[in-house]
C-alpha cells in the first residue's frame, strides 16, 4: 500500500520504505528551521548555502540513529570555509554556524567548480553521537572527498559502514532559505535473487538521481507526492514524521558559569570598555557583564559545580 501525504510537511524529517523491501530512506526539507539559524549572523549567500547542506546532512544522518542526547557534525578545512558545526538534540532542536575568510568566499564564489572543492578544500567531516557523561561518544569520520556534501556521506557509508546509501543535498539562501535532504539506503533481502536485488537497487538509485532542486527546496511540494513521483513503481510507505526546530542552548545563566571557570587576572583581559562580552555563535546572542555581575559570580563560585556549563545535561 502507498501512502501520501495531503500537503507540504517541511522542518520535519519523513521516514519511508520501498514496498518492495529493497531500501528505506529519510526525506526532510527545512525552512523556518534554517531561517532561524541563519537569522542571527549576516553570512554571505555562499556560506549561507553551505552551512544550509551540512545542516541537513546532520538531520538526515542523525534520523537514522537512535540515541537519548545530542548529534553534532563538525566539518573542518583549509578552504574559505574553514569550520561548520551542527548539532540535533533529540528532541528536534538544531543549530549550527560557520567560520569562514570573507574575501575568500567572495573570490571562490566567482569562480566555477563544485562547491566542496571551491569553498571548503581538502578536510574532513566528523560527527559525533553524545548521549552523556556515562555513555562512550560514538564518532565516524570521513575525508572530503567528493564534489558535494552529498558525495562526501556517501564515501562515509561505503567505506566505514558498507553501507550502500544515495544522498541527494540542497539548499538556497536568502529570505527564502530552504534546505532539503533525501536518503536512501539499501536493506538486506532474501525475497528475491541477487541479480534481481541488485538490478532493483540501481533503479532505485538512478531515480533518486533524478530529483531535482527545484523538487527537493519546493515548499509547497508535499513529501508524500514527491516521493509518489519518484518510486511509484515500487511502492514507497511513508512513516510518522518528527518535527525539528531551531532552537540554540545558550543562556546568560551557561556564559555565567563559564566565566567563574577564569580568574580575576584573566577576566581583565577579556573586557573591553570595562565589560566583559560574550556572543554565541550558534545564535548571536550576547551577554554583557560588568564588574558588579562578575562580582557577584565570583562571590559564589566556590559553591559552583565545576562541571562544563556547556553540558546538555
Amino acid at each position: 500500500m502507498t501512502v501520501r501525504m495531503a500537503r507540504a510537511q517541511n522542518d520535519a524529517v519523513v521516514p519511508f520504505q520501498i514496498e518492495t523491501g529493497t531500501a528505506r530512506g529519510r526525506f526532510l526539507r527545512l525552512d523556518e528551521s534554517l531561517l532561524g539559524l541563519l537569522s542571527g549572523n549576516d553570512y554571505p549567500e555562499p556560506v549561507a548555502e553551505v552551512l544550509g547542506e551540512s545542516l541537513a546532512l546532520a538531520v538526515a544522518l542523525a534520523s537514522g540513529l537512535k540515541y537519548d542526547g545530542t548529534f553534532s557534525l563538525q566539518i573542518k578545512s583549509d578552504g574559505p570555509i574553514n569550520l561548520l558545526v551542527t548539532d540535533l538534540t533529540s528532541k528536534g532542536d538544531v543549530r549550527g554556524y560557520a567560520r569562514y575568510d570573507a574575501e575568500a568566499v567572495a573570490a571562490a564564489a566567482a569562480k566555477p567548480g563544485a562547491p566542496v572543492p571551491r569553498l571548503l578544500g581538502s578536510g574532513f567531516l566528523a560527527f559525533t553521537v553524545d548521549q552523556g557523561p556515562e555513555t562512550e561518544r560514538y564518532q565516524g569520520i570521513t575525508e572530503l572527498t567528493g564534489a558535494t556534501l552529498g558525495d562526501c556521506a556517501h564515501n562515509y557509508f561505503r567505506q566505514s559502514e558498507q553501507l550502500e546509501t544515495a544522498v541527494v543535498i540542497k539548499a538556497r539562501a536568502g529570505t527564502e532559505a530552504t534546505a532539503g535532504a533525501l536518503m536512501l539506503q539499501r536493506l538486506p533481502s532474501s525475497a528475491i535473487d541477487a541479480e534481481q536485488q541488485e538490478d532493483a537497487w540501481r533503479r532505485l538509485v538512478a531515480l533518486t538521481g533524478t530529483l531535482t532542486a527545484a523538487e527537493l527546496l519546493d515548499r509547497e511540494l508535499a513529501p508524500g507526492d514527491l516521493l509518489y513521483r519518484l518510486y511509484h513503481e515500487d511502492g514507497v510507505r511513508i512513516f510518522r514524521s518528527r518535527a525539528v526546530r531551531f532552537r540554540c542552548r545558550c543562556s546568560r545563566k551557561r556564559v555565567a558559569a563559564l566565566l567563574t571557570t577564569f580568574s580575576g587576572e584573566q577576566l581583565e583581559d577579556l573586557k573591553v570598555d570595562g565589560e566583559v562580552r560574550v556572543r554565541c555563535e550558534f545564535c548571536g546572542a550576547s551577554y554583557v557583564f560588568d564588574d558588579a555581575s562578575l562580582a557577584v559570580l565570583h562571590a559564589g563560585n566556590g559553591k559552583r559545580s565545576r562541571r562544563s556549563p556547556w553540558s546538555d545535561r
